[in-house]
C-alpha cells in the first residue's frame, strides 16, 4: 500500500513538473517561432537566444499590480482562473506516456507512466474534464462586469459547445475501432506499422479532431473569445498579475493536452513502427518518442497561429456545424463499414 502510494505520488510530481516546465518553454518557442516566421529576431537579450526571457516574464507577472474591478463579483472573479488552471492540470493523469507495462518500481507496476489508477474510462474522463474548462472562461467573462469580457465569454461558450460535438464523434470512431475506452489499448492497437495508426485508417476523423482541438484551446484561427482587435482581450481583459498568469498557463497546458491526446489517439502514442519496446529501456525510449511526437503538434499550434488569419464568428460556427459535424459523422459510417468488411484489424 505504502509503496503504491509513494510511486503514484512520484508520478504525479514528475508529470506536474513536466507540465509546468512546458509553459515557459512554449512561451519561448512561441516568441522565437513568431519571429522566425515573420523574419525578425525575437527575444535575444536575456540569456543566449533569449532563453531566460520566460523567467523575466514570470517575474514581471508576479510583481505586477493586482487590480480587481470594484463592480466585479469577487468570488467568481477569483474562482474563474483557478477553474481554468485546475482543469488544465488534471487532464494529463490518464494519458500513457510510454510503454513500460512490464516495468515495476518497488513491486508497483508503472503501467506506461499513467498517473491515475487503472481507469477503464480514460477517454470519457478526458472529454468530461476537458468540457469543464468553459466554466472558467464564462465565469471570468460574466464576473468581471465588463461588456468585452461578457462578449468573449459568450463567444467561447458557444464555440466550445459547437466543436466538442465534432471532436467527440471523431474520438468515437477511434473507440469503435479499438473496442475499449482504455487509452493504453488505443495505443496498443496502433503498434506494429505506420498504416495501423488511426491517422491513416481514419484520416477524416483525424482532420476533424485536429481542427476541433484548435477551437477547443481558443487558438488562432479560432481565438474569437479574445480577439484583441474586437474585444481588447476578451474574457481576461480585467485580469492582471497572477490571475492573468493562470489563464496564460491554462492555454499552454491545454495545448499540451490536445497535442498529447492527438498523439495517443491517432499517432500510436509512444510506439515506434516495427519496434517492440520492453523493460526500462523501452520505457525511456517510448517516452522520448511520445514527447517528440507531442513537440511536433505543439509547434504546429505556433505555426498555425502566425500563418492564418482569424475567422469571422459566423464562419467559425458554420465550419463547426455544417463542416466538421457532417465529416465526423461520415467518419463514423466509414469505421462501421470498414469493421464489418474486415478492413480494420
Amino acid at each position: 500500500m505504502w509503496a503504491e502510494l509513494a510511486v503514484t505520488t512520484a508520478k504525479v510530481v514528475v508529470v506536474a513538473l513536466a507540465m509546468v516546465t512546458t509553459v515557459p518553454i512554449m512561451v519561448w518557442v512561441e516568441r522565437r517561432g513568431a519571429a522566425f516566421i515573420q523574419d525578425r529576431l525575437g527575444p535575444n537579450r536575456v540569456g543566449p537566444l533569449g532563453l531566460f526571457q520566460p523567467v523575466i516574464d514570470v517575474v514581471k507577472l508576479i510583481f505586477k499590480e493586482d487590480v480587481t474591478p470594484a463592480a466585479a463579483n469577487k468570488g467568481l472573479y477569483y474562482l474563474a482562473p483557478l477553474i481554468s488552471l485546475g482543469v488544465a492540470m488534471v487532464t494529463f493523469i490518464v494519458i500513457p506516456f510510454g510503454a513500460g507495462h512490464d516495468v515495476s518500481l518497488f513491486g508497483v507496476p508503472l503501467r506506461g507512466l499513467i498517473v491515475a489508477p487503472d481507469l477503464n474510462v480514460g477517454v470519457l474522463y478526458l472529454l468530461a474534464i476537458g468540457s469543464l474548462s468553459v466554466y472558467g472562461i464564462v465565469l471570468a467573462g460574466w464576473s468581471s462586469n465588463n461588456k468585452y469580457s461578457l462578449l468573449g465569454g459568450l463567444r467561447s461558450s458557444a464555440q466550445l459547445i459547437s466543436y466538442e460535438l465534432a471532436m467527440t464523434l471523431a474520438v468515437l470512431g477511434v473507440l469503435m475501432a479499438t473496442g475499449s475506452l482504455h487509452l493504453s489499448d488505443v495505443v496498443a492497437r496502433q503498434s506494429g506499422a505506420v498504416w495501423h495508426w488511426n491517422a491513416v485508417t481514419q484520416v477524416i476523423g483525424f482532420a476533424v479532431f485536429l481542427v476541433a482541438a484548435f477551437a477547443e484551446t481558443n487558438r488562432l484561427p479560432f481565438d474569437l473569445a479574445e480577439a484583441e482587435t474586437e474585444l481588447v482581450a476578451g474574457y481576461h481583459v480585467e485580469y492582471s498579475s497572477m490571475k492573468f498568469a493562470c489563464f496564460f498557463m491554462a492555454e499552454y497546458l491545454n495545448m499540451a493536452t490536445a497535442s498529447a491526446l492527438t498523439v495517443t489517439l491517432f499517432f500510436g502514442g509512444g510506439t515506434l513502427p516495427g519496434v517492440t519496446l520492453t523493460g526500462w529501456l523501452g520505457l525511456f525510449v517510448s517516452t522520448a518518442v511520445f514527447v517528440a511526437k507531442m513537440c511536433f503538434f505543439l509547434w504546429l499550434f505556433v505555426w498555425v497561429r502566425w500563418s492564418l488569419p482569424r475567422f469571422r464568428y459566423d464562419q467559425l460556427m458554420q465550419l463547426g456545424w455544417k463542416g466538421l459535424l457532417p465529416l465526423a459523422t461520415l467518419n463514423l459510417v466509414w469505421v462501421g463499414i470498414a469493421m464489418t468488411m474486415g478492413w480494420l484489424r
